[in-house]
């Protein structure tokens, strides 16, 4: 049964002062909110979706996610295209609708949910288009576009590497190939300690029905040149051509798994960060649509060097000596990590004015190092918001930054008005005030903010999220069923220091 959702009221508190409140609280239903999620992966190769509903109780000054069902997975699309690279936008809409309908869900009974576009469909032309398809979700969808950082983490959650790593107390590595790229992240004790990405997928080469090449991408290219072999887009492949390169791809995969020295031409086709050094995994884990051949669950063919390429990965990878894990999802991984792993929740003495200026995309974070001693003084607040800005060269943007703070100590009148005065050097006209507390603060920075400073710009402040200096945010609508907001934090990983002997 779908938790009917509670409207939000605005409550006035003593002196007029504003706060959001759940109307009609319960103390069965303060420790628990139910919301149902929807993730959708739209990419390249493939589009689906996953219907789930997520469990969250209220634990210190956090909500956190206690609970994971997985309500509907849907059927997996190739995805349409019409004239050149442009996505087929009706056939996609016809075929969301279709799943919504299979589920037995309404569009109006989702909270949240991500809307993933990689590869292709992540190009600005098919990003507004497919975008349009979801113009009803505004607000609720808060992530329009997951880069490869975020679709590794979501991949490794939903493959089930990282709880593995927790549950087996192993170094688990999850391999995500997918028909463009090749996502690897590392896993240890219930969390993902380093990750990067490659251009190695299945689709880097494709053929029509009669065995002509169809589609090749710069990448493919680069591994047919490696191989010795000439490839052009209407032509045969030359006899065994394929399967050499499909071993170089294999073996460039390889070496950026940590099992080889890392070549020029690997190195140039990474797109994240190279691991850092570190010990062979305990465990391989296999996600992603090249995984369905790995484990045996798919047989059929789709004019790509899927299968050929599964089998050369898989050779390689047991030679290498690291147990074989089965993977929880595999070609749906990365939409079960966006439908149960990506959004977080706000506390819900939260302060939002208005409430139009919701959703918010891509907000950089920047973490200044605040003193909160006895006497805050507003001068050395904006000292240190001021240094932050300029740390991350964001000191002459006119677009919003969020203000990552710890409170500690009373939220005094005095207090309370010092720090609200040293946010100066982030006010400009129009562009919203974004604040993100730890601690039951949040309700009343933003009040004091509007009603004691007279900011005159929208104003964001929420707590119960932690944030990073180099995170970014999504701040979608408010929920009806808690209050708060949701929030996906995306964050920006470096390689690890190598350790020196």
């Amino acid at each position: 049964m779908i938790t009917p959702r509670m409207p939000v009221e605005m409550s006035e508190t003593e002196g007029g002062r504003v706060f959001f409140a759940r109307s009609r609280r319960a103390p069965d239903r303060d420790s628990e909110i139910r919301l149902v999620s929807v993730g959708v992966d739209i990419g390249s190769s493939t589009s689906h979706l996953a219907f789930s509903r997520i469990v969250l109780q209220r634990r210190g000054n956090r909500t956190r996610i206690v609970r994971r069902e997985l309500l509907h997975e849907s059927d997996i699309l190739l995805t349409p295209y019409g004239d050149g690279e442009i996505i087929d936008t009706e056939a996609l809409g016809r075929f969301i609708g279709r799943q919504y309908e299979k589920a037995d869900i309404d569009p109006d009974m989702i909270d949240t949910g991500a809307l993933i576009l990689t590869g292709i469909a992540a190009r600005q032309g098919n990003a507004r288009a497919i975008g349009d398809l979801f113009a009803h979700e505004t607000g609720r969808f808060v992530a329009v576009a997951a880069g490869d950082g975020l679709e590794t983490t979501l991949a490794a959650h939903g493959s089930g590497a990282v709880a593995a790593s927790a549950r087996d107390g192993a170094r688990v590595m999850n391999i995500d190939i997918g028909g463009g790229t090749s996502k690897i992240a590392v896993c240890e004790a219930g969390a993902i300690t380093d990750l990067t990405a490659v251009d190695i997928g299945a689709r880097l080469v494709c053929l029509d029905a009669g065995g002509r090449v169809s589609r090749l991408e710069p990448a493919g290219m680069v591994f047919a040149e490696a191989a010795g072999v000439t490839l052009r887009v209407g032509g045969m492949p030359p006899d065994g051509a394929l399967a050499a390169i499909v071993e170089r791809m294999a073996g460039s995969l390889f070496e950026v798994c940590g099992g080889a020295a890392m070549s020029e031409m690997t190195r140039g086709l990474l797109r994240l960060p190279a691991l850092g050094a570190a010990a062979v995994p305990d465990q391989l884990c296999f996600s992603g649509g090249v995984a369905e051949y790995i484990h045996g669950r798919e047989g059929r063919r789709f004019g790509d060097l899927g299968p050929l390429l599964a089998d050369a990965v898989a050779v390689r990878m047991r030679r290498w000596g690291p147990a074989m894990r089965f993977a929880d999802e595999g070609i749906r991984a990365t939409v079960i990590g966006a439908s149960q792993y990506s959004v977080q929740l706000s506390g819900n003495t939260i302060f939002i004015e208005p409430a139009s200026v919701l959703p918010l995309q891509n907000v950089p974070v920047i973490v200044p190092d605040f003193d909160f001693g006895d006497d805050i003084g507003p001068e050395a607040i904006a000292q240190a918001v001021t240094i932050a800005l300029r740390r991350l060269s964001l000191d002459a943007t006119t677009q919003p930054v969020a203000v990552g703070y710890r409170w500690q100590g009373p939220a005094t009148f005095a207090r309370l008005d010092a720090f609200c005065a040293g946010l100066a050097p982030l006010l400009v006209p129009g562009v919203p005030l974004v604040l993100v507390g730890q601690g039951d603060v949040g309700g009343l920075v933003g009040i004091h903010c509007r009603a004691e400073r007279h900011m005159a710009q929208p104003v964001v402040s929420i707590d119960g999220v932690i944030v990073r200096e180099f995170d970014f945010i999504d701040i979608g609508e408010i929920l009806q069923v808690s209050g708060g907001v949701p929030v996906v934090v995306k964050s920006l990983v470096f390689p690890q220091a190598v350790s020196q002997p």
